[in-house]
C-alpha cells in the first residue's frame, strides 16, 4: 500500500513508518517536527513566526484583525507540495488538529486530503475534543486538567488543552470524525474516552522500534541515579512540580544514595541520550498509560515513573510495580516510591528486564504495523 502519514508527536509516525516500511509498504510522513523536538519528516513544515520580532508582529496582526500568520503559512507550504500529498491508499492524522494552527485552516487541509485520497483515517494521540470533553466533566480520576482546576495553571497558559472545547474546535471534531473511515487510539488515555463512539476501532498501543533502541544492563555501583526530563511548555501538565517536590524529600533522606539529573525542554536527539546513565526516570504524573518517553526508556531497561493505572493494568494483564510505577498526582506517595527502590536495588534490576520484555510483546513497531494494516483494511 502506499500510505501518507500526517503530524508526529513524540516520534510514533516515524516508527510506524519504520515498521510499515519493513513490511513493503511505500510511507510518506508530511509533519512539522513537535516543536523543538524536532522529528523528522519526508515533508518537513516550518513553524515560522513563533519567536523574536515575527512573533510580536504576529500577536498584533491577530489582536487587531483575528489572522493567525503561523496558520496561513503553514497551510501555504502544505500546498505547495500539492502533488506529493495525493493519490494515496491510506492517509492517517496523528491529531484532529495535526499542524496545532486555527480550525478553519485545518479544516480546510483535511478537506483537501480526503477529496485526493482514497481512505483517510484519524488517530487519537494527544488532546483533542473527545478527550479533552471527557477530562472536563472530570470523568477520570485526575487528568492533564486537574492542575487547571485546582487553579496551579492559569487559563492563558492552559489555552493549548483549552481551545478543543471552543466551539470552530468541536466543529472541526465533528467535521472530522464524519468524514473519517474510522478513529484509533494511541494508549488509554485516549481508549477511555472513545469507547462511546460509533467509528472507533479501537486502541492499538504506541509502535517502539525496539532495533534502534538497546536495552542496557542497569548497574548500580554506588548511587542510584533519577532522570527527570521537564518540557517547560508542560511543566503543571506532565505534574513536573510534583517530581520535584517528591525528588526534594528523596535528596533530603537519601543525598549520598542517590544522583538527580534533570533536563530542560531538549530535542529528541539530545533527551534520548541524557538518560541513558540512569536507573529511575521520571515521566509524567497524570495519565493511566505511557506516553512515547516512557516507553522508549522502558525499552532502555529504565524504572520509569509514568501512568500505570489499574486500568493498564488490567487491560495487559500485569500486577502493579512489576513493569512500571504509577506516578500518583501525590508527592508524599512518589517519594515512598521512590524510597522503596533506593533501598532495594534489586527491584529496580527486576522490573528493569520485565519493562523490555513487555515493550517487545507489545509494543514491537512491526506487530504493530501489521495492527494498522488490519484495522486499515477493515474499512478500506
Amino acid at each position: 500500500m502506499n500510505i501518507l502519514l500526517v503530524g508526529e508527536y513524540s516520534r510514533l509516525h516515524n516508527s510506524l513508518k519504520e515498521g510499515l516500511e519493513a513490511l513493503g509498504h511505500k510511507v510518506t510522513l508530511v509533519a512539522s517536527g513537535d516543536y523543538f523536538k524536532n522529528f523528522p519528516a519526508d515533508i518537513k513544515i516550518h513553524r515560522n513566526y513563533d519567536q523574536g520580532l515575527s512573533k510580536k508582529v504576529k500577536v498584533g496582526l491577530y489582536k487587531l484583525f483575528k489572522i493567525d500568520i503561523t496558520s496561513i503559512d503553514i497551510k501555504q507550504q502544505l500546498f505547495r507540495h500539492k502533488k506529493e500529498l495525493i493519490d494515496y491508499d491510506v492517509v492517517q492524522l496523528i491529531n484532529e488538529s495535526p499542524w496545532a494552527i486555527q480550525a478553519k485552516q485545518e479544516q480546510s487541509i483535511f478537506d483537501f486530503l480526503s477529496r485526493y485520497n482514497k481512505s483517510i483515517f484519524l488517530l487519537c494521540c494527544g488532546s483533542d475534543y473527545t478527550s479533552v470533553n471527557f477530562a472536563n466533566q472530570k470523568r477520570f480520576r485526575y487528568s492533564i486538567m486537574t492542575p487547571y482546576f485546582e487553579g496551579r495553571i492559569k487559563q492563558k497558559t492552559f489555552e493549548s488543552v483549552l481551545k478543543y472545547l471552543k466551539p470552530e474546535f468541536k466543529a472541526l471534531h465533528h467535521h472530522i470524525f464524519k468524514n473519517v473511515k474510522g478513529v484509533i487510539a494511541s494508549d488509554l488515555d485516549y481508549h477511555l474516552p472513545m469507547l462511546e463512539q460509533k467509528n472507533y476501532l479501537g486502541l492499538i498501543p504506541n509502535p517502539i522500534n525496539v532495533d534502534k533502541l538497546d536495552y542496557i544492563d542497569l548497574k548500580i555501583d554506588t548511587k542510584v541515579i533519577i532522570f527527570h526530563g521537564i518540557n517547560e511548555r508542560n511543566y503543571h501538565k506532565k505534574g513536573n512540580d510534583i517530581f520535584e517536590a517528591a525528588l526534594t524529600m528523596v535528596q533530603q533522606k537519601f543525598s549520598e544514595k542517590i544522583e538527580v539529573i534533570t533536563a530542560r525542554s531538549l530535542p529528541y536527539s539530545e533527551y534520548i541520550k541524557f538518560y541513558d546513565s540512569a536507573h529511575i526516570v521520571l515521566d509524567q504524573v497524570y495519565a493511566y498509560d505511557q506516553g512515547y518517553n516512557a516507553l522508549e526508556a522502558m525499552a532502555k531497561g529504565k524504572v520509569v515513573f509514568t501512568g500505570a493505572e489499574q486500568e493498564w493494568l488490567d487491560f495487559y494483564h500485569l500486577k502493579e510495580d512489576t513493569v512500571a510505577i504509577n506516578a500518583l498526582p501525590d508527592a508524599e506517595k512518589i517519594a515512598k516510591k521512590l524510597e522503596w527502590l533506593i533501598l532495594n536495588p534489586h527491584k529496580l534490576m527486576e522490573i528493569s528486564k520485565n519493562a523490555r520484555m513487555f515493550i517487545e510483546r507489545e509494543h514491537h513497531y512491526i506487530k504493530i504495523a501489521e495492527k494498522y494494516l488490519t484495522a486499515w483494511l477493515s474499512r478500506s
